[in-house]
This record gives structure tokens, sequence and C-alpha cells, in this order.
């Protein structure tokens, strides 16, 4: 992508050439708007034709000039990579599509001037420093080094955002070392483990050249944690004993690594001379090392602090997640004389994917809905919200529970999300003639705890597919009357299968034994239940939803009321 890179008060700027024609002026609307009473309001045009770029000056009154000509208004030129274009006083740098360049880690894509390249450009490692831990070695130089790290304390303080604090290191470093002409900063990319330019910085406003950082040089910083002082001077072979130092072009070079607070290295700072006559020491990497160590501790602070708000801004947003689905969960259990109801839901996470619901309908039949959506989280916690509403749209108006559990199965594959599939239990309590019917799409058959205190299971036969699976399932209608006493448990394999320390199962068994040598009120065998989990855990995470429904009849119904 064809670039203009922006100078301006040492800060790097770039903007991609992206549309074919890009207006440069004053005025707010322009492409690339330089808030500058020296440029015209529409000041010049760039143009975008068969792969070059073309720069038209627009009649400005402080002319626009590539490498130091002024162009004539309405005589188009065409741009070459590294052309120099300024807009009045604005200085800038053309960077062409194919800059023939060898590409790779060549390539400036930051677009700040900054290119890592493979070869070392006949630099020479003058000196190092092994293992560049905190603050380096403070017994040298000990007056120096506490004023630099003063220095960039002072400059630094109050600034928490990254994008705000990297160009304030190297506005610091430019304090420290007065000598220094350019400065950059390369962080490394979590993801990729490579080093990106992040900020570049030049001493002097009118000057736009790009740095070349030695792989090698990189290298030694990042790999074995040490502080390079290079120049160029000792290999080059223009270097003649009888040759005057002030004629040729030296570079003096520092390139040390930022240390995280667990010792890692975070980045690296570079900063350089072209003065053939200030050329860095040895001291001056040791300040250095030492100004980098509370460098890479105020960016430490603010990328943690950074994540800290991220954190807290998504713990803020699952709260409410966790409130909206709480409020599509029933606000309690409707009171019908001679039955009990009891409901329990405890997300593994923020939000689940378990979902139960009880429903009122019209004399005396009460619908109570059970699932479990595979998974949990947030995904898991979307498709329950599916799952409700479908459910309540559903039961008003069909109340044969295999009828509606197919409509509601035909409803979540309509626009399924692969492997969310949801298993689920649609039960039909009639509180009148004390008789509850149901269908079930793949879930655990409920318990039903006899008078006798033995435990009745439905036949396997009787479990259809989860919802979600397959279009037009045909599931089963199972009906049994509840006698007085009687008490049903619903539960999803958050219960069954908690885990403790040692990885060992709740177990079916301990639930059915729990269940039989219980008190048969629901609002009393519940709590056993969860309790008893507990105890199982020992202390252990919770690692599923534990939802649980129980209900039963409690003493001679005389009637119902919702």
């Amino acid at each position: 992508m064809a670039k203009l890179i922006v100078l301006q008060s040492g800060q790097v700027t770039p903007f991609d050439l992206r549309s074919n024609e890009i207006i440069v002026g004053r005025l707010p609307e322009c492409d690339i708007q330089f808030n500058s009473t020296m440029i015209s309001r529409k000041h010049a045009r760039l143009l975008r034709q068969d792969g070059q770029v073309i720069l038209e000056d627009l009649g400005s009154g402080n002319g626009t000039f590539v490498n130091g000509r002024r162009i004539n208004a309405n005589e188009p030129i065409t741009l070459a990579n590294d052309d120099r274009v300024k807009f009045g006083p604005i200085l800038t740098r053309f960077e062409a599509d194919d800059p023939n360049q060898a590409g790779g880690e060549d390539d400036d894509s930051s677009g700040l001037g900054v290119r890592i390249s493979a070869e070392d450009g006949g630099s020479t490692i003058m000196g190092s420093l092994d293992n560049a831990q905190g603050f380096g070695l403070l017994d040298v130089q000990p007056e120096a080094k506490l004023k630099a790290v003063l220095e960039i304390s002072r400059t630094l303080a109050g600034t928490l955002e990254i994008d705000k604090l990297l160009p304030k290191i190297l506005e610091s470093l430019f304090v420290v070392f007065p000598h220094a002409d350019r400065g950059c900063i390369l962080l490394k990319d979590d993801a990729s483990g490579k080093l990106l330019p992040r900020a570049m910085q030049h001493r002097r406003a009118d000057e736009d050249e790009t740095v070349k950082l030695s792989r090698t040089v990189l290298a030694a910083v990042m790999e074995e944690k040490k502080a390079i002082l290079s120049a160029d001077a000792g290999s080059d072979s223009r270097f003649q004993a009888a040759e005057s130092i002030s004629s040729l072009s030296i570079r003096s070079m520092m390139c040390v690594p930022m240390l995280g607070l667990s010792g890692d290295v975070t980045g690296v700072i570079h900063i350089d001379t072209q003065n053939p006559l200030a050329q860095f020491r040895k001291d001056d990497l040791e300040i250095l090392v030492a100004v980098a160590g509370q460098a890479a501790m105020s960016y430490e602070s603010a990328r943690l602090l950074h994540s800290y708000v991220e954190k807290q801004k998504q713990d803020n947003e699952m709260a409410i997640a966790a409130n909206v689905q709480r409020a599509l969960l029933p606000d309690g259990s409707p009171q019908v004389q001679g039955y009990e109801f009891y409901t329990a839901y405890e997300a593994a996470q923020a939000v689940g994917g378990d979902y139960y619901d009880i429903i009122p309908l019209s004399n005396g039949l009460i619908c109570l809905a059970f699932g479990d959506v595979a998974g949990k989280g947030v995904p898991a916690s979307l498709v329950m919200s599916r799952l409700s509403s479908a459910v309540r749209t559903t039961v008003e108006f069909v109340n044969t529970p295999n009828v509606a559990v197919a409509r509601i199965n035909n409803h979540m594959c309509a626009k399924a999300v692969e492997g969310r599939f949801v298993t689920f239990v649609l039960v039909m309590l009639d509180t009148v003639n004390h008789t509850m019917s149901l269908a079930n799409a793949g879930h655990m058959s409920p318990m039903i705890r006899r008078t006798d205190e033995s435990i009745e299971e439905f036949d396997d036969t009787t479990v259809g597919i989860p919802l979600g699976v397959m279009e037009d399932f045909e599931f089963e209608l199972v009906s049994r009357p509840i006698a007085d006493g009687e008490t049903v448990v619903i539960y999803t394999d958050g219960v069954s299968e908690a885990m403790n320390p040692a990885g060992d199962l709740y177990g079916m068994e301990r639930l059915r034994k729990l269940v039989s040598g219980t008190s048969s009120r629901p609002t009393e065998l519940g709590p056993v239940i969860l309790g008893d989990v507990r105890k199982h855990a020992a202390g252990r995470a919770q690692n599923d939803d534990i939802t649980l429904m129980a209900f039963g009849r409690t003493g001679a119904a005389r009637g119902a009321e919702a």
C-alpha cells in the first residue's frame, strides 16, 4: 500500500493512499488535513493511476515541492519511491506500492520509517552489556544514572495511555542524550513474537530519514538481553588513517532491551546520532540501560492498567449479561394448594447454558421446562435465551408436550449453531387431575420418589434426540399419575457429574440414594441435594452449570390456583 509519511514536530504519521483521488489541504473535509495557516484550503491532489501516484499542485500560496523543486500548478508529476514532498512547510516522504525492497522483515509495514535489515550495513559492535537487567549497574556513574531515571520518571508521570507513553519516552531520551538525532521503540507482538515499530522520533523537524536496524543486533538484544553499542567507522572501507573523521558519515547507535516485570524482553529502544564528533560511549550505554529500565516499568504499568480497565469493562458487561439471563428465569414458584416447587440455578461462569421455566397455564395446568445447552459460558447463554423465547411462544398455544417439543425442535434447527444442541424435558403438570405428561429430548430421565421411598425412572426408549439436531423428529409422549407424597426431581449433569479434587464423579447412584432417603418435600429435598454435591466437591471449582428442579404433592390437593 502506497503511503505518505508525514513528519511534524519530530513525530511521524503515516497516511495510506487508498483512494484514487486524495485532496491535501487545510479544510476539514480534505482527505489529508494539515491544521496550518501556511497550507492552502485545498493545497494539492494525489491521483492513483495504473499503479502509480501522481501529484498535482492546486494553485497553493506557499507551493508544493518534490525533492526541493517547486512544481507548477496544474502540471502533475509522477512520484517515485522515497521522494521528499513538501506542502508549504510540511515535510512528507512518499512510499510507493513496490519500493523495490526484499520484503519480509525488511518492509516498513508500520509506516514509521523503521526497517529491520538482514544485513548489518557495515556496522560494528563496539561494546555491549550482558544481562542488562533492571536499572543496570547502579555502582557505575550513580549520579548520572539517578538523574536520568528521575528525568524520565518526571516526564512519564501520569501518562497511562500506551500510544502517548512511547513518544514521551523518546522525548525524555532526547533530553538525557542531547547529541541523539533519532530514536525508535519496537515492541514484541504477543501473537507473532516479532518486533513491531511503535514509535519514531527525529530531533530535527525537517528530517525524515528511514532508520535501518541490524537484525544481528536485535537478535543479541532480544535473545541474550544484551545492551549493544555499535558504530560504522570500524569496518567502513572508506576509512583511511589520513582521512579526517569529520568527512565521514559516521553513525553511532545504542540498542537496549526493555525488560518486563517477569524479566522477559517486551521490546527494544534504539537511538542513534549522525554526528561523527559526538559518538556514544560505553558510559552512555550504561545510562540508557538505566533509563530503559524505568521506561519498561512505565510501559508495563500502562499495559497492566489497560488490561485491568478492559477486564473491568468485560466484567461489567458480563454482570449485565448475568442479570439479563436471570431475568429470563421465573421470579418464583406458583402457589398451588397441595403442591410444592423448588428450583436452583448456579452457573459455572458469569452466565450459563442451563435453563428452566415454570409457566402457569389455564385450568390448573402448569408447564415445567428444563434444558441443558451443550457447553457453557456466553455461547451457551445465547442459545439458552433463544430456547426460552421459543418455549414461551410455543406452550401458550400447544399443551401436548411431544407436539410442543417437536415445534421447539424445528425452531432450534432452523438456525442451529454447529455443536450447540440442547437436551430438554417438557412437563405438563395437571394439578387438578394430579397427572403429568412429558416429552424428553435427549435429557436424563427425571427421578420420581415414590411413597415407599423407591426411585422410578422412565425407560431409555422414551428419550428422543436433543433439540437442534434433526428437524421433524417425532418425540414420544409419556404420561403418569402423581400420588400424594410423590416427588419428581429433574437435574442437569452439573449435579451428577460434579467432581471432587481427586476427579471422582458425584454419580447417579449417590443421587438416587440421597433422593430415596431424604424428605419427600421438594423444598427440603432440593437444598439437601445441593449441599451434598458441594460436600462431594470438597472445594473444587464448579466445572459445569448446576440446575435442579423438584416438585411434588405434599398433601390432599383440593384444587389449583396459579
